[in-house]
């Protein structure tokens, strides 16, 4: 996966609060609390209308996330929905105003994504050298920092689309890939380290950049954080062990058919699949970046000529694997994303084509990680582990009534312990 360039300046945010988030009485609330809040777990919840700014108000306390749904198990033959997963790798808005152009896509079609962003994106450049990265000097980062502007613009992306019911994942910082201190050789500690820098640079982006008077981010971080993707999906391993000591619910760094998940270290594996490639005799991972790698290699800008047709085989290769789930085994459908203009915009293109193909269909949901994992765990796990014998595009023989029936299923005629035929 390439580095996601550097944030550059967008529109002015008002420095006003976000209108869920006016007229409310404001506390102050100490950050330091274990991973994902379990200190703060045992307050008794605040009022629905209540503010209570966290640390330097950088982030903030506002209640239950709007829109986000309750999961609800299977009824015993019930056919699963089909969950479809839009994701972004190192979110934040820039000048091509691509993270607010999809928010408005997702909201047209009834859809929810998960934005992982990379803290670096929250950090000036003046105050590089807060970034310490593993097996890096001080200040080190390989997408660069941002400026105040692009910090503004992002932070206002980040705060509507959690409040339209979005999810805010995590892409970590630097972005090093590769040998020579890339993330495929941090230790489980070192992953810890980026882990805490990359929430820390969320929780303090208002003493980092002098703002005083901007709405905060309305979530608590240390709860929000559940997920991740690496860089490059590299380093997975470590990097398991690491969040699933810090309370992560999930992870989405690995390479998978599109079968059911399964839980690795504690953490839902949620990774990206292998899909049709149209013009092509192997199959493709469900990312812009590796389309783009089978068509013009690792040059973003490739022959003009050939864009159509390179976001076409995106586009259609990604809904052969959708109707090949929705038909099949039902399996989730995770796909991910970067902000970027690779071959004229082509993949964006494609995207957006395929959100509004799916996402409207019958029992289809296109759903945040979060959501997904919520999901997940509120299944009989007997349920899942049933799910997980289905392969690739298997839909079940004798249908899904029969398939997930509280019972036994019935014998076929003609077998051992069939009722005899009538007549």
């Amino acid at each position: 996966m390439a580095a996601t360039h550097r944030i550059a300046a967008g529109t002015a945010i008002a420095a006003v609060c976000a209108a869920s988030l006016a007229g409310c009485g404001i506390g102050t609330e100490d950050s330091g609390a274990s991973a994902h809040g379990s200190q703060r777990a045992k307050e008794a919840p605040a009022p629905r209308s209540a503010v209570r700014l966290i640390g330097d108000g950088s982030t903030a306390y506002t209640g239950a996330q709007p829109r986000l749904p309750k999961p609800e198990r299977l009824e015993p033959g019930q056919k699963p929905p089909q969950f479809v997963v839009f994701s972004w790798d190192g979110a934040g808005e820039d000048s091509q105003k691509l993270f607010s152009h999809f928010r408005r896509v997702a909201e047209e079609n009834d859809a929810t994504m998960t934005y992982f962003l990379s803290g670096v994106y929250l950090l000036p450049e003046e105050k590089r050298d807060l970034y310490r990265p593993p097996q890096h000097s001080p200040g080190r980062s390989d997408i660069g920092f941002n400026d105040a502007q692009g910090i503004a613009d992002t932070v206002e992306q980040l705060r509507l689309a959690w409040l339209e019911g979005n999810e805010i994942g995590t892409h970590f910082n630097g972005h090093f890939c590769g040998e020579g201190g890339g993330v495929g050789e941090w230790s489980v500690a070192e992953w810890k380290d980026e882990i805490t820098q990359a929430k820390r640079f969320v929780k303090t982006w208002k003493t980092n950049t002098g703002t005083k008077n901007a709405a905060p981010l309305p979530f608590d971080y240390e709860k929000e954080l559940i997920g991740a993707r690496t860089p490059c999906l590299e380093g997975q391993e470590n990097f398991m062990r690491a969040a699933a000591d810090m309370g992560f619910r999930y992870d989405s760094s690995g390479v998978n058919d599109q079968v059911w998940p399964k839980k690795k270290h504690g953490l839902w594996d949620v990774s990206m699949q292998l899909v049709p490639f149209p013009g092509h005799s192997y199959e493709q991972l469900t990312m812009d970046y590796n389309f783009m790698v089978g068509q013009s290699g690792t040059t973003t800008q490739g022959d003009p000529a050939k864009h159509a047709l390179w976001g076409d085989q995106m586009r259609d290769g990604l809904l052969q694997g959708f109707y090949r789930a929705y038909d099949g085994n039902r399996a989730p459908l995770i796909i991910g994303n970067h902000f970027e203009s690779w071959n004229g915009g082509t993949y964006m293109r494609a995207v957006e084509e395929v959100i509004e193909g799916v996402c409207t269909k019958d029992d289809v949901r296109c759903v945040s990680f979060r959501q997904l994992v919520d999901w997940l765990d509120a299944q009989d796990p007997k349920t899942l582990k049933k799910l997980r014998t289905l392969k690739v595009g298997e839909a079940p023989e004798r249908g899904w009534a029969s398939f997930l029936s509280a019972g036994p299923a019935p014998a076929p005629k003609g077998v051992p312990g069939a009722p005899a035929a009538k007549g």
